[in-house]
């Protein structure tokens, strides 16, 4: 971890005040439990440092656990998003037309969208064409 993450941290609030000796800072075997405590939430649950603070400073079980529920509500809607991506990207790999606009799926979804716009309607985003045939 680099000396300004470390920094960073401290100024937060995220981990204990280190002891310094001279450039070099010491953290105790708790402050060092501590830090990892952080990383787990910050690095591999993927939480703002905003968040971890919240959910490491919580006070009761119950109030960490409605964070944690909230956060996975969140993450399994940006999951569901960065599905329908690759889906779109990857049926674009592989449609055989050289331009969007002549392609059966995508084309109808660009008149779709259009004739939407035109009629002042919402457009339900959702396009998920189907596995590409390679």
């Amino acid at each position: 971890m680099s000396v300004a993450a470390l920094r960073y941290y401290d100024e937060l609030g995220l981990v204990p005040s280190s002891e310094r000796r001279g450039r070099v800072r010491y953290y105790t075997r708790d402050g060092l439990a501590r830090l990892a405590y952080v990383q787990l939430w910050h690095h591999d649950g993927l939480l703002s440092l905003a968040d971890t603070q919240a959910i490491v400073d919580s006070d009761t079980v119950g109030e960490r656990n409605r964070m944690i529920e909230e956060q996975c509500e969140s993450m399994k809607e940006r999951v569901r998003s960065m599905s329908r991506a690759v889906a779109v990207l990857e049926h674009m790999l592989g449609c055989r037309t050289d331009k969007a606009r002549d392609c059966p799926v995508t084309g109808g979804y660009i008149r779709a969208r259009v004739d939407a716009a035109l009629a002042g309607d919402d457009f339900a985003d959702d396009f998920l064409p189907p596995a590409p045939t390679r």
